[in-house]
């Protein structure tokens, strides 16, 4: 029994994560990303109408984004990720049945509800699996190849969708769309997923106080230079200690589920949201840790991100021909799947060496873009690769400094608060495209990365805490 213990977990989590692997890739293989622009100008709405349409997607997203992850944390994580492609597929379906500005815009609030359904859900869900199999120190390595995986799967999905619209037009691209959300659903419903009691862990109970483990880590003497230290999860009972639990019987999906409040409440009454709620926001503002983990997240995820999109704009800017454009914009793809699997090679970085990652990401980009020639995308594309393990490394170290049972509402306000940052970016790129070309605004983009590296650097506790502190006893991470 000691010894077929250990495997049967690492097979529960080898499942785990080619579910993840399967979803992931499945929900960013959206066929009519590449052509959803021109769907909307062929049926003959104006550029102003179409800016609308991106706009209530935006909001939309950053609306939910919050009050989903209370949502998934509530009731079932796993719930929300079989929905979200459902109602992503639906607007999809809209989009080329009923082609009008009033169905467009329904479509991206299905959509944008989708994603906020997904932002927190995901990875809380993933993480506690993981946390369940003691298996944490795994995480980055398992997300950052999912991020790479998604980021492959709009690669295949732009070049397939080239044959597909030539074959059948906008209806066969919309229908293949739908169908790839079905199936995405259909994966969504076998994650795992199992709810621990955690009483008053994080909550603060009825008075609002902070949770015990918050104010020890706020409170101590060392609290100000050391928020990166291990959280030792609680647990109810020993590893594999109760088999139908643990292979998600009825233990795992409902006995074993706690609305956060340290009550005994119906998961899915309103009492128990608005508890989970409160407990989520609570931690979020209340313990230092958490704040300053959640924050770094949009500090490094932001700004890359919306640069992304500037990333044809900035290629056609070099004087390339047109048809070249595409393979640039496909090497700076490739960077950022890149980092995605280098994640978990980094994951035992200090903060000063993640503040050296940084470093070294900024000075490429603005050397790339300051190049202003099609060989500055390689060091363009290696910059990308840097933001995004560095990306995946601050979602690993909110993961590990989340304490309490709201995990998907705190990591959803790092979404949201990511969402205001890239709208952020869009109106400062958009104001300076007025006096700067697109090379210049790249070059200049490198700043905000060096001031967050040498922030990180200054730490006193910068050389000494790892951001893979959640490394479990048996996995090496």
């Amino acid at each position: 029994m000691i010894t077929t213990l250990p495997r049967a977990s690492d097979a529960r989590v080898r499942r785990l994560a080619a579910t993840l692997y399967a979803y992931t890739f499945l929900d960013d293989f959206t066929l009519l990303y590449p052509l959803y622009a021109l769907l909307f100008a062929d049926t003959g709405l104006s550029t102003a109408e179409i800016s609308s349409l991106l706009a209530i997607w935006s909001l939309t997203s950053l609306v939910m984004e919050i009050p989903s992850g209370a949502w998934a944390d509530t009731v079932s994580r796993r719930l929300l990720l079989v929905l979200a492609p459902l109602l992503a597929g639906a607007g999809y379906a809209l989009w080329f049945l009923f082609p009008s500005y009033g169905a467009f815009a329904a479509g991206f609030v299905l959509w944008g509800t989708a994603g906020a359904l997904q932002s927190g859900a995901l990875e809380a869900l993933v993480y506690t699996e993981l946390e369940r199999e003691d298996a944490v120190g795994r995480y980055a390595g398992i997300m950052g190849r999912a991020r790479a995986l998604g980021t492959g799967a709009v690669m295949a999905a732009t070049a397939l969708a080239v044959p597909l619209f030539a074959a059948g037009g906008y209806s066969l691209v919309g229908v293949a769309s739908v169908l790839v959300c079905l199936v995405c659903a259909a994966v969504a419903a076998a994650f795992p997923e199992h709810r621990t009691h955690r009483s008053h862990r994080g909550t603060g109970g009825r008075d609002g106080d902070p949770a015990p483990d918050a104010r020890d880590r706020a409170s101590g003497p060392d609290a100000p230079d050391a928020p990166d230290a291990p959280d030792v999860p609680d647990r109810d009972r020993a590893p594999g200690s109760d088999a139908r639990d643990r292979d998600g019987g009825p233990g795992g999906d409902a006995e074993d589920r706690d609305d956060g409040t340290g009550e005994d409440t119906e998961p899915s009454s309103p009492r128990a949201y608005l508890g989970m709620l409160r407990a989520g926001l609570r931690e979020a503002r209340g313990d230092r840790a958490v704040r300053r983990a959640l924050l770094l997240v949009p500090a490094v995820a932001a700004l890359w991100g919306a640069l992304e999109e500037y990333v044809p704009l900035l290629a056609a800017g070099t004087g390339v021909a047109t048809e070249t454009v595409p393979l640039l914009v496909l090497l700076v793809s490739a960077g950022v799947a890149a980092g995605g699997f280098l994640a978990a090679a980094e994951s035992r970085l200090t903060g000063r060496g993640l503040a050296v990652l940084l470093a070294v990401g900024a000075v490429a980009l603005g050397a790339g873009a300051a190049a202003g020639n099609a060989l500055g995308f390689f060091a363009i594309a290696a910059a990308f690769c840097v933001f995004q393990t560095a990306t995946v490394l601050a979602d690993v170290r909110l993961q590990n400094t989340i304490a309490g049972p709201a995990r998907a509402t705190v990591t959803s306000v790092a979404g949201l608060a990511t969402d205001v940052a890239s709208l952020g970016v869009y109106g400062g790129y958009a104001a300076a495209s007025a006096v700067a070309g697109h090379g210049m605004i790249f070059t200049l983009s490198a700043v905000p990365y060096l001031l967050i590296a040498l922030f990180l650097a200054s730490r006193r506790d910068s050389g000494r805490s790892r951001w893979n502190s959640g490394r479990s006893r048996r996995d090496p991470g």
